[in-house]
């Protein structure tokens, strides 16, 4: 028996498509497998649905093979008879196949796809809006008009008759450019946001990248990292490409590569600008010598592979006028006027710490802590204080008041230490025992009491020159000296208020490791020992930023310590990181000991 398998599709314009085969087999299978004789591809359509047998009558059998049924002439059966004489329908998914007989005797089977809501859209086309709108061209043209006048004419106009807004980074100033948000390309930075109403605080001409000299009106405290030129010579050469992107740009208004917009970017969301990377520093550095000859700056790149030793600033002789850097490679002998051996004071055992223990305000050895306080910014150490940190074992009592209280010698000043002397030897001398009051011999008539001194003479017990002379109190910690006209004096104390000046270093963040870790004041039995650590020190934990971190190991970028915009690579409390805490006010260039120079006859 033949089959005449027709199927029609429609076009996108609707145009009807018809297409005959004929299949000359007895029996036909549908579903959604390509190797059934009818092929539906729809997933409602199993993958062998139905198959459609021809009877010994002339009708037709149809059942399902799957666990789906299929619609015969609006009824979902799983196997049923069709007349062809008669005709019948199978519905399957979208698809309707209509069951007939040709003239010519075969059965034809049409196959329809049924669209969803057919004849709705007419009926309800009367009452759509699109009947009554203009039309989709008409639209366009008016909704293009309405965006160059609002977002560019306006825009533009009000720019140019506007009255130039000053830059203001308190965000109080509103801008003077209608419609100007429309052009961001996206929101500001946390720091800029509230300038996200006043464009022309940092675009001042139209059309015109941002300039150093509008970022700079504001960020006054930013200093560059180097002067221009020697940055310049010192930078890798730009890359082909790169040199003609910059071309461009600078035809159109753009600074170099040196500008400010060149390393941030802004409208990049509300987020924190992020230090330079690793790789940002080490362009330069890491062949700078290279570039620039006369540099006494080491090549530096990786902080674990490939940075030069540390150089603290320290005093190399005694008075002078500055502290000088280290050498490289040298051991620093360091001049700072004290006598003062570490591991005396740090012994667990000793005399200090037999003394410590006795007292009330230790109660244990002495550590560390108990002579060095951090400052605010946790990057140095306060002033040890002779009073506070040394007096309670290192006593400067020089007798008992008049009201029962003690007395004691004024610590920091030579002038005011010969004060206190004098103000001792010239004062009454006490009672030699309690009792009647004896008459002097051969003074007649005189009832003042009898008064003496049995021991040696004051001046001479505790003399100025004594104090400040070999075996002197005095000398138990500073060197002994003589002055311009020859009188005993003591070598000036000077010691820098930061060795490492070109670093940032938290001392807080390192307050898990005991101080011992990384400077040998147990071992040092000399004031002269610079008890700074080297680099290996450093790198037990610290390694470059490509490091994996692990419980020890912290990946070390070069921003982690060090500064661009300052040239002195400290810290200010903008763009420090969350740790960090502003410094006090820095000190005067002049040292302790040219300033005792000035002040002395």
């Amino acid at each position: 028996m033949a089959f005449l398998i027709r199927t029609i599709d429609f076009t996108a314009t609707g145009r009807e498509i018809v297409r005959d085969r004929v299949a000359e087999q007895a029996s036909l299978t549908i579903g959604r497998a390509a190797e059934n004789d009818i092929h539906l591809p729809d997933l409602a359509v199993e993958q062998r649905h139905v198959r459609i047998d021809t009877r010994a009558d002339g009708t037709l059998s149809v059942e399902a093979l799957g666990t789906l049924g299929f619609g015969l002439d609006g009824r979902v059966v799983t196997e049923g008879v069709i007349d062809p004489r008669t005709g019948g329908e199978i519905a399957l998914g979208a698809a309707r196949l209509a069951v007939a007989r040709e003239s010519d005797g075969s059965t034809s089977i049409t196959i329809r796809q049924v669209v969803a809501e057919e004849g709705k859209t007419d009926a309800l086309r009367g009452f759509a809006l699109a009947s009554v709108l203009p039309s989709k061209r008409a639209m366009s043209w008016v909704f293009s008009s309405a965006i160059l006048l609002l977002l560019l004419a306006i825009p533009v106009t009000s720019h140019l008759l506007r009255t130039p807004a000053k830059p203001d980074p308190t965000g109080k100033t509103p801008g003077t450019v209608l419609l100007d948000s429309a052009w961001s390309s996206g929101e500001l930075s946390s720091k800029h946001h509230t300038l996200a109403d006043n464009c022309e605080s940092c675009h001042v001409a139209a059309f015109e990248s941002v300039q150093d000299e509008t970022c700079v009106s504001c960020h006054k405290d930013i200093g560059e990292h180097a002067a221009r030129p020697r940055l310049a010579k010192g930078s890798p050469p730009l890359s082909p490409g790169d040199a003609l992107q910059w071309r461009i740009g600078e035809s159109l208004g753009k600074e170099g590569p040196l500008g400010c917009v060149a390393c941030h970017s802004e409208h990049e969301g509300p987020v924190r600008t992020q230090a330079g990377s690793e790789a940002f520093c080490g362009d330069c550095h890491e062949k700078l010598d290279t570039r620039l000859t006369d540099t006494d700056l080491a090549n530096a790149h990786d902080f674990g592979k490939a940075h030069p030793q540390l150089r603290p600033i320290y005093y190399a002789s005694f008075g002078a006028a500055g502290p000088v850097r280290a050498a490289p490679g040298t051991r620093p002998i360091e001049r700072s006027g004290l006598k003062f051996p570490h591991d005396v004071h740090m012994s667990r055992t000793g005399g200090a710490a037999r003394m410590a223990v006795s007292l009330g305000q230790y109660g244990k050895p002495l550590d560390c802590k108990d002579c060095h306080v951090l400052t605010p910014d946790r990057m140095s150490f306060r002033e040890v204080k002779m009073e506070d940190a040394c007096e309670g074992c290192h006593s400067l009592v020089s007798g008992r008041t008049a009201v029962g209280g003690f007395s004691k010698l004024r610590h920091g000043d030579v002038k005011d230490l010969a004060e206190d002397l004098a103000r001792i030897s010239s004062g009454p001398r006490p009672r030699v025992a309690a009792g009647p009051a004896r008459q002097r011999p051969g003074q007649i008539g005189s009832a003042s009491p009898y008064r003496a001194d049995f021991g040696r003479p004051v001046r001479a017990y505790i003399g100025l020159s004594n104090a400040l002379g070999p075996g002197g109190v005095c000398t138990e910690c500073h060197l002994p000296t003589r002055g311009p006209t020859g009188q005993a004096d003591l070598v000036p104390v000077n010691l820098p208020d930061r060795f490492l000046t070109s670093s940032f270093f938290n001392h807080e963040a390192h307050t898990k490791q005991k101080c011992s870790d990384c400077h040998a004041a147990e071992t040092s039995k000399a004031a002269s020992d610079l008890l700074m650590p080297d680099l290996k020190s450093c790198r037990t934990c610290h390694l470059g930023a490509s490091a994996v971190k692990t419980a020890k190991i912290v990946p070390s970028d070069c921003a982690m310590c060090h500064a661009y915009h300052l040239p002195a690579g400290q810290w200010s409390a903008k763009g420090a990181p969350p740790h960090y805490k502003p410094p006090p006010p820095p000190p005067t260039s002049e040292s302790a000991a040219a300033k005792l120079a000035k002040a002395r006859p």
